[in-house]
């Protein structure tokens, strides 16, 4: 009933070739296996490769099609529930080295060149309440304000029921614990009776331990979204490990945000060869743990866009060995007239090596004044040195040559120039990189190969939106679907007898 050439009889051959005993060992000795750990896990691939990804619906698939039938050989069909609970209890742990040898198996049978891998981000949807978001700010500001009343209220109410406390600069949770404890010592010490109701009158007593309580559940309510944020600036209450970022689809068009996941892959030969999700927005902080992870593969050719340019991913590159190929992020704009006729632009002023300043367009040094070092989220140290012109005085180019908006007015200011000398000796020799013939068939590919697979994943596998909370649960899903992914286009090439072919000839116009 099924064709010899189907996409089935290949993910069951392929999956056959891998080591499953880390899967087996995810489960208790104690009790019966009712399905076959392996054969749940073709279920839930071929499901993926197929757009498939509820477990109601995976769970109808095994008891209705033909295909997934012959995956779970003469097994019955499994319960959604048995479904969901491996997929976000079992797998989770062993998904990467599951991962992991589908892309060992692709080296090995040649289908990946282990030299130059694409590199590109999306932002995911979390399944999360786009209106449960919690921000830094705003947490911070709540949280100012309610330590400012305790340090103005306690006082006088430990000072009222003669009580020795210690409260320090910053009231925590365990001070207003021991108040409360003592208030209620107090309160059996004395023989004061708790009321509540209409018609009751509370004893000051009472009034006071109510307030520490407010202050006490307030208190760790902060702390508790402390403890979620980290470095983050916002997160969303439903699941408290998606940050809320712009989504490109945005039907209000209102630049609405939206709680999720910054999700990166790696592409060679069209194969998604790593996948990691981040929670951060930016794309130039998930470089480099994706670049540790392709290092044991083999890669010496990174190539990028320009939303991953930074001078620490540029050190990090020379350093481990890593010839980059990375967009510089005004590599279009500086082509274009009006950034070339741009006075106040560095780039368009005359440098002096031997006296290290610059010539402005009225032809007034700018000199190096100082150094200041700033570190990255990372850690990483930044070098940058301030160049100051000290003659914009009644300059009659002033208006065209400071920009930018600043309490001191226009007369008063003076033109500042920032530079980090090896980001930019870095971004010079990256420019001449991408545009050498390498550089050039490389970032064709990268546009066809990895924009491709995002294209792919989210269009034609219709995946936008995550079923599963949480980092560790969506990680898996998106593996998951990485390697659904995978072995869609190794059928596929083998169809078209593509095999072993790894980068798309550039065309002449």
């Amino acid at each position: 009933m099924i064709p010899a050439n189907d996409s089935v009889r290949l993910l069951s051959a392929v999956l056959e070739r891998m080591n499953y005993s880390k899967l087996y060992a995810a489960y208790s000795r104690m009790g019966r296996i009712e399905t076959s750990p392996k054969r749940l896990f073709k279920v839930l691939v071929y499901g993926f490769m197929n757009g498939i990804y509820s477990s109601r619906k995976l769970e109808q698939a095994c008891r209705r099609d033909v295909n997934f039938m012959y995956l779970l050989g003469r097994e019955k069909a499994p319960d959604h529930a048995t479904i969901a609970r491996f997929r976000s209890q079992r797998l989770t742990q062993i998904i990467d080295d599951l991962f992991a040898q589908l892309v060992r198996l692709l080296a090995d049978v040649g289908e990946l060149s282990l030299s130059s891998v694409f590199i590109d981000g999306t932002k995911l949807e979390a399944n999360a309440n786009r209106y449960s978001f919690v921000w830094k700010k705003s947490s911070q500001k709540h949280e100012q304000k309610l330590q400012e009343t305790m340090k103005r209220e306690l006082p006088t109410l430990v000072k009222a029921f003669h009580l020795r406390l210690y409260l320090g600069e910053t009231i925590k949770v365990q001070h207003l614990k021991k108040l409360r404890k003592r208030l209620k010592t107090l309160q059996h010490k004395e023989g004061i009776r708790l009321v509540h109701g209409r018609g009751q009158r509370k004893s000051p007593l009472q009034r006071a331990l109510e307030k520490v309580e407010e202050y006490l559940v307030r208190q760790k309510r902060y702390d508790d979204y402390n403890h979620s944020l980290g470095d983050r600036n916002s997160f969303s209450k439903t699941d408290r490990d998606a940050t809320f970022m712009r989504m490109k689809e945005d039907p209000m068009k209102n630049g609405q945000l939206k709680p999720g996941y910054n999700a990166t892959i790696a592409v060679d030969a069209e194969y998604i060869v790593a996948a990691r999700l981040s929670q951060e927005r930016s794309d130039s902080q998930t470089l480099i743990p994706i670049l540790k992870e392709l290092k044991p593969l083999g890669y010496t050719k990174p190539v990028a866009d320009a939303g991953f340019e930074s001078e620490e991913n540029y050190t990090w590159c020379e350093e481990n060995g890593q010839t980059a190929f990375i967009k510089p992020a005004n590599y279009e704009q500086a082509k274009t007239k009006t950034y070339k006729s741009d006075i106040g632009k560095r780039e368009n002023m005359l440098y002096d090596a031997a006296s290290d300043s610059y010539r402005c367009h009225q032809g007034h040094p700018i000199r190096a004044a100082y150094e200041k070092k700033t570190k990255s989220k990372s850690g990483y140290t930044i070098i940058t040195t301030v160049y100051t012109c000290i003659e914009c005085a009644g300059c009659p180019h002033k208006a065209q040559c400071i920009k930018g908006t600043s309490k001191t007015p226009l007369e008063d200011r003076n033109k500042n120039l920032y530079v980090s000398k090896p980001f930019l000796r870095q971004r010079q020799e990256m420019q001449d990189r991408i545009q050498s013939p390498q550089g050039i068939l490389l970032r064709m590919n990268r546009s066809i190969q990895v924009e491709g697979a995002f294209g792919v994943l989210k269009e034609d596998m219709n995946f936008r939106r995550f079923l599963l909370r949480g980092k560790v649960k969506a990680t898996t899903e998106f593996l998951l679907l990485c390697m659904g992914y995978n072995l869609n286009k190794l059928h596929n090439k083998i169809q078209s007898a593509r095999c072993g072919s790894y980068l798309h000839p550039l065309k002449a116009a």
